[in-house]
């Protein structure tokens, strides 16, 4: 249960409180969590996977925090009710192939994977030229997989987003474009303090012009970085809808700790809303 337990950490922290920020580990893969414990002394709060770590030097390091209460459910909870029922197996038109999904002429889909899909959906539901971002999972060999089951790292798949774009508006070569920039992708199954192969980053194309375009753009922008891009190119696979609670996190809890202090600080370099 290491993920699952990552994330909590600066949820239940009060505005304008100084938490001394030492490193505590994340969630890598298979290895159990790491005990921590708050200023105080009494066990921190955590949120899944997402843990506070080191003060943050960069507002693109993911530093974990933890909900405010009421926004998640309780992790004993697994049962799906009606308010976030749980990610069922996707239908014939949601699978996401290397062939493309069913869409009009004037939409595409992108499958991005690039740390926590709460902050890649927060700047790309932004960008003109998207019509939607749909948080997910992809890439793993476990069926209908929960939050839960993902944060384990046991099940193969990453947290992504599924954007859909008018490429009339913007092309995909300007969509990863944003990619680039939202996140660093020189660091294999990490973003900030988010560890494990579930935060990797990477690209699922729907085709072969898509697949082109992104070994192009990995290519062309690696001079850009001091250290080699990791960002896996691959195939999309089958997409399973995160819970409800997921979708749109970043401004349904702009007060929450992570999104202060993570998302927010991202956002804003990037001169979008926050």
């Amino acid at each position: 249960m290491t993920s699952y337990f990552s994330r909590l950490l600066l949820l239940t922290l009060p505005l304008g409180f100084t938490l001394p920020l030492t490193a505590v580990a994340g969630c890598s893969a298979g290895d159990a969590p790491t005990s921590t414990e708050g200023a105080a002394g009494e066990p921190a709060a955590m949120d899944g996977d997402r843990v506070v770590g080191d003060t943050l030097s960069e507002p693109d390091e993911l530093a974990p925090v933890e909900p405010r209460s009421g926004q998640v459910p309780p992790m004993e909870a697994t049962a799906p009710t009606e308010a976030a029922p749980q990610a069922t197996a996707p239908t014939q038109t949601e699978t996401m192939t290397e062939e493309g999904t069913d869409t009009s002429p004037s939409e595409e889909v992108a499958t991005l994977g690039a740390g926590c899909f709460w902050c890649i959906e927060a700047v790309l539901e932004q960008v003109e030229g998207v019509k939607s971002v749909e948080s997910g999972y992809t890439g793993g060999q476990t069926e209908n997989p929960t939050y839960k089951d993902i944060c384990t790292g046991r099940t193969g798949h990453a947290e992504v987003v599924r954007v859909t774009f008018d490429p009339t508006v913007l092309s995909y070569a300007e969509l990863l474009d944003w990619f680039w920039r939202l996140h660093d992708p020189t660091t294999l199954n990490r973003q900030g303090n988010d560890r494990g192969t579930q935060y990797r980053s990477a690209i699922f194309y729907h085709s072969d012009e898509q697949r082109k375009i992104a070994e192009t753009a990995k290519r062309d922008v690696q001079p850009t970085f001091d250290d080699p891009i990791v960002t896996e190119v691959t195939a999309a696979a089958v997409f399973y809808p995160a819970e409800a609670y997921h979708q749109g996190y970043y401004f349904d809890n702009t007060s929450q700790g992570y999104c202060q202090m993570v998302i927010a600080p991202k956002l804003k370099k990037l001169g979008l809303k926050y």
